[in-house]
């Protein structure tokens, strides 16, 4: 079984930055893709960044030049910088991995095995 611990989430103001972090328990299988979605209230759960074992990301258009996805592969964690955050960005924020080949130009939630229980981020303005 693997588990997905989330830290860093919190309330900042409009402007702000927040530093995500997720770590996964396993120690035996090899993650090859983690990622980051968010959920706000009334809405559907949304991408907002992933990275591959090999290095390959993808950001979100809503989060571009703002929000930066990095991962450390031996230690099967991933970070999420969320830089100039703004009220459209508070959300239950959740880590997400796979154990089998994604690809990330068309990557959807089924292809994710394992999630975390979310974190908040509150942005207030």
């Amino acid at each position: 079984q693997v588990q997905l611990a989330e830290f860093g989430g919190g309330l900042v103001q409009a402007g702000g930055s927040l530093r995500l972090f997720c770590a996964a328990s396993s120690s035996i299988f090899s993650i090859t893709a983690m990622g980051w979605y968010r959920q706000a209230p009334g809405k559907q759960r949304e991408l907002v960044a992933a990275i591959t074992s090999s290095n390959s990301i993808k950001h979100a258009d809503s989060v571009k030049g703002r929000f930066t996805i990095s991962g450390d592969n031996a230690k099967n964690t991933t970070y999420l910088q969320m830089n100039d955050l703004k009220p459209e960005d508070t959300a239950v924020y959740y880590c997400a991995a796979a154990f089998r080949p994604i690809l990330l130009f068309s990557v959807t939630q089924d292809d994710w095995d394992y999630w975390g229980q979310g974190t908040q981020v509150t942005v207030s303005s």
